[in-house]
């Protein structure tokens, strides 16, 4: 190992590799290793952080893992689940119970080298059930947070001993909620480990066209080219690990794309001189026809990545190339949504995670050069092999399209209608997710008046429906650029729901703009009150509409895509 590097245990959820990649844009190289690792794995390393976790300490639950790690004469930072269990191991306790979410105040009481150059208090971001209510002799509380405005010390949510180099937090520095959440992870790797910055996206480019050439070795890859962000990084690095000649790139139209966005994607492609092989294949009957009738979110990501790999098994046979590998522009978070890694909850299958496609990994036949990688550091890879900055920077569009944004209904409403409330503000969508069992969604009413009855209407994914949210998409993306926030904000899906409100219209509209870095978390971005009043005129004004609300909802608990 020729770089210093901090090992990230992985115990599940959302956390390791967000950790991870806090680690790599320091420039020190961060590798995730698993909890039942043998000891030797770590030996290398500079420093060990353990992760959080879906698991519940207090329960015992996944604590059959090598604890010979806190053997090692190296620092040890533990995270929300990581914090439970150093101070478990050390002879403190966890008890289940004491929930917080959310942003709190954390009050550093003591000195510590965790919080150098930190003011004494700092807002940071909560997600756990089980608190540390003591800890062992050779620990001392370091601090203690507060939620929400309240007075009541929530205790040992910092913890550390300087003569064991042992650390804890229970909430989340690796979150950028976590406001200096930086800093604290640059502090542990810095002054406590001692590591040197030496990791850049450079040696990274090397190295993964390395591992491309060697996987590759003299075969071709086929390309499903989206023409987004992640599948034009990919080509780029392939063509630049195997040559153009060996690069195909296939281009679907789905019938799932923007408007516009197929023929906009192609001239993209061949402005960048990725044309030598670009085929083009409009496939929106056989994506439309395979939809119908399809209603759960699940089952039409399913459909949808079964279908991707129908037509790209077809054109392939018609152009000879069936023997290519299949490339593909996937990053983490899709592995990690599926529950890709061993201990990660499934939240979505996306579909290039379908189990077609993992047959096709198991088989070798699938190459993935930015699969490590999150959205911010496709972006910094992107300028570095030289793409355009307005595509680097465009916002992201999911791989399944505007299928994940149709959403679609049995038509059965789970009561007989339901009353609705208008938000007054996103701090009041936080309480509701807090508070209110089941509730992981908030949005805010921009029609003209508070509705009072919603009826959930039967309905699929048609051209019909497509093309409407196609226009209200459009209307919302102009809407930004003419207001020059388009770069200010990290993604604004628009979803469409078939809804009828107050006995008028079917489709209901939902704006979800966000601030996010990572995909991994999301806070609701404000849209001036000039375009909101536009949005208002003009989708409401669609053929069918029966409303238009702005989605304020976190992430968590919400994703980022309806579906």
């Amino acid at each position: 190992m020729t770089h210093d590097a901090i090992a990230v245990i992985d115990f599940g959820g959302q956390y390791a590799h967000l950790i991870a990649t806090k680690v790599r844009r320091l420039r020190v190289l961060a590798e995730i290793r698993q909890p039942d690792d043998p000891t030797e794995a770590f030996q290398a390393y500079k420093g060990i952080i353990i992760s959080g976790s879906p698991s519940l300490s207090s329960f015992g639950e996944d604590s059959a893992y090598n604890k010979a790690i806190y053997d090692l004469p190296v620092p040890i930072l533990g995270l929300c689940f990581g914090h439970q269990e150093i101070a478990k191991h050390y002879g403190g306790t966890v008890t289940h119970g004491g929930r917080e979410w959310g942003p709190a105040d954390l009050h550093v009481v003591v000195d510590s080298p965790l919080f150098k150059g930190l003011a004494r208090t700092e807002r940071v971001w909560m997600s756990h059930f089980d608190s540390v209510t003591s800890v062992g002799p050779e620990f001392r509380e370091v601090g203690f947070t507060t939620l929400g405005g309240s007075e009541a010390a929530h205790r040992y949510a910092a913890i550390g001993s300087d003569t064991l180099r042992r650390y804890g937090v229970q909430f989340h520095p690796e979150v950028d909620d976590t406001v200096h959440g930086s800093e604290m992870i640059a502090n542990f790797v810095f002054d406590i480990c001692g590591c040197q910055a030496s990791w850049t996206m450079e040696r990274y480019v090397e190295e993964r066209i390395e591992q491309v050439r060697q996987q590759v070795g003299g075969r071709s890859v086929f390309l499903l080219a989206s023409g987004g962000v992640d599948s034009t990084v990919a080509a780029r690095l392939l063509g630049l690990a195997i040559g153009a000649d060996r690069l195909h790139l296939l281009h679907v139209d789905n019938g799932l794309m923007r408007k516009h966005e197929s023929q906009e994607v192609l001239e993209t492609f061949r402005a960048f001189g990725l044309d030598r092989n670009l085929h083009f294949v409009d496939a929106s009957d056989d994506f439309l026809t395979a939809l119908a009738g399809a209603v759960e979110p699940e089952a039409k990501r399913t459909v949808i990545g079964n279908t991707f790999i129908e037509v790209f098994e077809r054109e392939a046979r018609r152009l000879g190339i069936e023997g290519h590998l299949l490339g593909q522009g996937t990053i983490y978070p899709d592995t990690i949504e599926t529950g890709g890694t061993r201990r990660a909850d499934t939240i979505k299958t996306h579909h290039n995670r379908v189990p077609v496609i993992e047959r096709m990994i198991a088989e070798g036949r699938v190459v993935e050069p930015l699969a490590d990688l999150y959205k911010v550091e496709v972006r910094e890879l992107g300028e570095k092999l030289g793409i355009p900055h307005g595509l680097v920077w465009r916002h992201p569009f999911p791989g399944p399209g505007l299928g994940v944004r149709l959403l679609c209904s049995s038509g059965v409403p789970s009561r007989d209608g339901f009353e609705a409330i208008e938000p007054r503000v996103a701090e009041l969508a936080a309480g509701f997710f807090k508070d209110v069992p089941g509730i992981n969604r908030c949005v805010w009413n921009l029609g003209r008046h508070a509705p009072s009855r919603v009826r959930p209407l039967p309905a699929t994914v048609t051209r019909d429906r497509l093309d409407l949210l196609r226009e209200a998409d459009h209307l919302v993306m102009a809407g930004l650029r003419r207001h020059g926030i388009y770069d200010d904000i990290w993604q604004c899906p628009t979803a469409m729901l078939p809804l009828e409100v107050d006995g008028c219209g079917r489709e209901f509209i939902v704006v979800r703009p966000i601030h996010s870095e990572r995909a991994m978390t999301a806070t609701p971005a404000r849209l001036p009150e000039a375009l909101l009043g536009e949005l208002r005129e003009q989708v409401l004004r669609l053929p069918g509409v029966s409303g238009l609300a702005l989605d304020i909802t976190t992430k968590p608990p919400g994703t980022i895509e309806w579906e």
